[in-house]
């Protein structure tokens, strides 16, 4: 180990959500500093972020815990056991590793971690994704010297001195997207002549959304629109029509190329988490917004509320989803005007840079 070079622990996973994030800011961190720092990533030992961390070139070390149960559960009587366990073992990290810095973007690996390093006196910062604060993060508030967000009014959950507004750290090829729409257009085999919907549930797709569009297929080939969906690894379809060659859809579980998904899409159906919201903010898409009711603190609604307030986004609920997200896909496909200005106002609200921004707060706890 280099001894010149500064070492950062960066901790969080359990979703996407945690992950990405910290692997954007890891990359922007190693690109300003040219190499000369060392990561240690901190996660969950059965999440995924054990297989996400070292795909990215990173190393990891998992930790044994995991969150509480909704429903009683003998697991949750390990919860504590776990707790403690987790704050031993990063006590023992940070004596090996020796970092300088370190950093949690959510999840309760990221909690036993940043908790370890604040008893060790290490400058810390803490990462909130969500406009509803994560229980780790609020726990993790009063100990931790400065603290990102990327909505306004986080005072309400953290100590107004510590917060900065960062934005979430979104990937350099989706901030490219909006010049790429022919070349989107070919990738995807559309049909040029026609508007395109969008439709993205999460790597393991959101079940509601798939029912939906299923059940209208023959609504969206009627209309004539082109169909991207991307379905996840957990949906099977009997469908006719997802076989029809007429029909421009275009159907996968999981969609690597998103930035061309982006540059192709006139309307996006989407949930609300939200590195999803960073994404659509950020390449200024007219989204229709369904949040997943199977969230902690029913933050994907809030995440998205904070979009319909400032009429940047629609929204149906996950319940009435079924019958109206179709139609109003088509209403809104069908309106020019209420496409510019959700288009125009969710771009107002892009934060860019956010992990640049980030690293450079981090950066600054040095001194």
């Amino acid at each position: 180990m280099a001894t010149n070079k500064l070492r950062v622990i960066i901790s969080g996973g359990g979703t996407g959500g945690h992950i990405y994030p910290a692997i954007a800011v890891a990359q922007t961190l190693q690109k300003k500093l040219h190499n000369e720092v060392e990561f240690l990533f901190v996660g969950a030992s059965d999440r995924m972020e054990m297989e996400k961390v070292p795909k990215a070139g990173f190393a990891i070390v998992g930790l044994w815990i995991s969150g509480l149960q909704r429903s009683l559960s003998l697991k949750n009587i390990l919860f504590p056991i776990k707790v403690i366990a987790s704050v031993i073992k990063s006590l023992l990290i940070i004596k090996r590793f020796k970092p300088d810095l370190a950093i949690g973007f959510g999840g309760y690996a990221s909690g036993a971690m940043m908790y370890a390093a604040t008893l060790k006196g290490l400058p810390t910062m803490i990462h909130e994704q969500n406009s509803y604060a994560g229980i780790t993060n609020k726990i993790l508030k009063n100990r931790v010297r400065k603290i990102g967000v990327a909505y306004d009014k986080m005072e309400r959950f953290f100590p107004a001195a510590k917060i900065v507004k960062t934005g979430n750290p979104v990937r350099s090829d989706i901030c490219d997207a909006g010049n790429k729409r022919e070349q989107a257009i070919a990738f995807f085999g559309l049909n040029p002549s026609r508007k395109t919907v969008l439709i993205i549930g999460g790597s393991l797709g959101a079940r509601t959304i798939n029912q939906s569009i299923e059940k209208d297929l023959a609504l969206l080939n009627l209309a004539q629109v082109n169909v991207i969906w991307q379905t996840g690894k957990l949906f099977q379809s009997e469908n006719a029509a997802l076989q029809d060659a007429d029909f421009c859809l275009k159907v996968s579980p999981f969609i690597y190329e998103m930035d061309l998904a982006y540059a192709a899409a006139d309307v996006v159906i989407s949930r609300a988490g939200a590195l999803s919201i960073a994404e659509l903010a950020i390449v200024g898409k007219p989204c229709i917004l369904v949040p997943s009711p199977n969230v902690s603190e029913d933050h994907q609604t809030k995440n998205a509320m904070a979009l319909v307030e400032k009429n940047a986004a629609l929204l149906i609920k996950d319940t009435g989803a079924k019958a109206e997200l179709v139609p109003a896909t088509l209403n809104l496909l069908n309106d020019g005007k209420l496409q510019k200005d959700l288009s125009v106002n969710i771009l107002g609200l892009a934060i860019v840079n956010a992990a640049e921004k980030i690293v450079d707060e981090l950066l600054a706890l040095r001194n």
